[in-house]
């Protein structure tokens, strides 16, 4: 009789409930989890896609239909979903456009191998595929790219219109497409062409009014500041003023707050608040012998400066926000001063005008023709306040794509065009290659063509029957032929229909879902540790923190 094997001790590695899981049905609870990501932004995709209203916990309510700002808003808990989230934040610093449409393939690419994983083919055969297939996808979108000619200025002002008009087109803003898409080119244009910092855009919301009443200003623009008592007095126009941006505080600050002062006689403390006049009075004689005429400071000008001001007809603005002051000393020239002697001609900056103007409930600081202007202002009007804030998103997206053209100057036709050639192309490429990794290489091909399918579903089009004519198109080598959500026929050549975006937009999200993809089937277990369940526990104080904080300060430590 064989004897049985003593029993072995149980080895605990891990905290008491921690949890472990791994293996295929890790991967595949990962992979189901990215696709409940890419359903709830599925519906979002294209020219007829639908926007989501996201409230969070303090009852706020947001209206939006982009990618990115939606995972940022749903608070994603899940840890491989998470992977999705940070490509899409990728995809929108990076190029700023295309971020639904980058979670949407990782899914789907997921999607399409699910059931090879089911099967037993190793993970590691699947991405060597999907880095293949990603290699050819971006070597065909740079061989059928069409570069533009940028000598021509109107010709390259059309591309870039036609660019910005199809990023908006599935926004909110896609009916004022004409209108917002040469706000957007103007401004990105204002910019130096050298550097083309987007920062320097500002953009102004203003409640009330319409979308058309949205302004362009070539400039700067900012809210007018908290004033005091003779504000009103002081001129709210000139032009061609000198204009001095100061980080100084021109107020009086009571004793208190500064310093502790002992005095022996009644005529010493006089003599102390005669200093601090007579201090304030220096600064203010000083700045108006600059001769300028508009005064800006980041810090507070109190109620006794104001008034000074007022009398000798100069502008006056405390408190100035400063990013605006940064874009002021961009436009106008100049500098920001720290003090307020020796401030030269060369340290203040002018403009053609400035004026402070009403622009709906608000009254705004504007200077307008800047000699150095390489910033401007977007002034937003709207009904609701989340309405204003889903156009500066549409807006934003734009500034990127023009941002990117300009940069690139090349282009491929939007609306499901560039995708279904890729498809084509690596369908064809994956005959040519034995064993596992032709369907490998066909599972990402198919994934490639949810973006047209899913334009086509959301705009209640059959997306089986204009896939079929879609792909027929591309075999007889019409390469730019996409979906058209308008037509009776459904497709039509995207590049005459001037539905043109930057290559860079496909080229990072087919780089980026095709990486996330990879990083998603690489992993195979997931530790979750008990203590990272809860809420911030923050880090343990070391040994005998205590026992110091409880000691008198100063003493030293004790003597041993």
């Amino acid at each position: 009789m064989q004897r049985g094997l003593p029993m072995q001790p149980t080895v605990v590695l891990l905290r008491e409930g921690t949890d472990t899981s791994q293996g295929n049905p890790q991967l595949l609870s990962n992979i189901s989890a990215c696709l409940a990501i890419s359903e709830t932004l599925s519906s979002t995709l294209g020219p007829r896609g639908m926007d989501k209203l996201i409230v969070n916990e303090r009852g706020e309510a947001q209206i939006t239909n982009d990618g990115a700002t939606i995972l940022k808003l749903l608070d994603i808990v899940h840890p491989a979903a998470r992977t999705l989230v940070d490509i899409a934040r990728a995809q929108d610093a990076e190029v700023g456009d295309g971020t639904t449409s980058v979670v949407l393939l990782a899914a789907q690419f997921l999607k399409e191998v699910r059931g090879y994983i089911e099967e037993g083919v190793s993970p590691h055969i699947i991405m060597k595929g999907f880095r293949k297939a990603s290699q050819l996808a971006v070597e065909r979108i740079k061989a059928i790219q069409i570069s533009v000619d940028k000598s021509d200025p109107e010709q390259f002002r059309s591309l870039l219109l036609k660019c910005a008009a199809t990023s908006m087109s599935s926004k909110l803003i896609h009916s004022e497409k004409p209108f917002f898409s040469n706000m957007v080119v103007d401004a990105v244009q204002s910019l130096d062409p050298n550097d083309l910092d987007e920062s320097l855009i500002g953009v102004k919301k203003i409640p009330g009014g319409g979308m058309q009443d949205s302004l362009l200003i070539r400039g700067v623009s900012f809210k007018k500041t908290f004033t005091y008592a003779g504000a009103e007095q002081q001129p709210k126009s000139f032009r061609n003023p000198l204009i001095l941006s100061l980080n100084v505080e021109l107020e009086l600050k009571a004793e208190k707050d500064n310093a502790e002062v002992r005095v022996e006689a009644v005529k010493d403390y006089q003599a102390i608040v005669d200093a601090e006049w007579e201090i304030i009075y220096k600064k203010l004689e000083a700045i108006e012998k600059t001769g300028a005429k508009v005064v800006l400071s980041k810090l507070p000008i109190g109620d006794l400066a104001t008034q000074w001001f007022a009398d000798r007809d100069i502008f006056c603005a405390g408190r100035v926000p400063a990013g605006d002051l940064r874009r002021v000393c961009q436009a106008v020239g100049g500098s920001v001063q720290s003090t307020c002697s020796d401030i030269t001609r060369e340290y203040l900056g002018t403009c053609g005008r400035f004026e402070e103007r009403q622009v709906g409930g608000e009254r705004y600081n504007i200077f307008e023709e800047c000699p150095k202007a390489q910033t401007c202002t977007l002034l937003l009007r709207g009904g609701a306040e989340q309405f204003i804030e889903e156009v500066e998103r549409s807006l934003h997206d734009a500034i990127m794509v023009v941002k990117r053209a300009i940069r690139n100057g090349e282009v491929v036709a939007g609306g499901g065009a560039v995708e279904m050639d890729l498809s084509a192309y690596i369908r064809k490429h994956a005959l040519s290659i034995p064993g596992k990794q032709q369907l490998i290489l066909t599972a990402f091909a198919k994934a490639l063509e949810i973006i047209p399918r899913q334009i086509c579903d959301n705009a209640g089009l059959d997306s089986t029957d204009i896939l079929n004519k879609l792909r027929m198109r591309h075999a007889a080598g019409n390469k730019w032929f996409g979906v058209d959500v308008d037509g009776p026929e459904g497709v039509r050549d995207n590049m005459e229909a001037f539905v043109w975006e930057p290559p860079l937009v496909k080229l990072n999200a087919i780089s980026s879902a095709t990486e996330a993809a990879c990083l998603i089937l690489s992993v195979d277990e997931t530790v979750r540790n008990p203590q990272s369940e809860a809420q911030n526990p923050g880090p343990k104080a070391p040994p005998g923190a205590a026992a110091r904080a409880l000691r008198g300060r100063g003493r030293g430590m004790p003597r041993r």
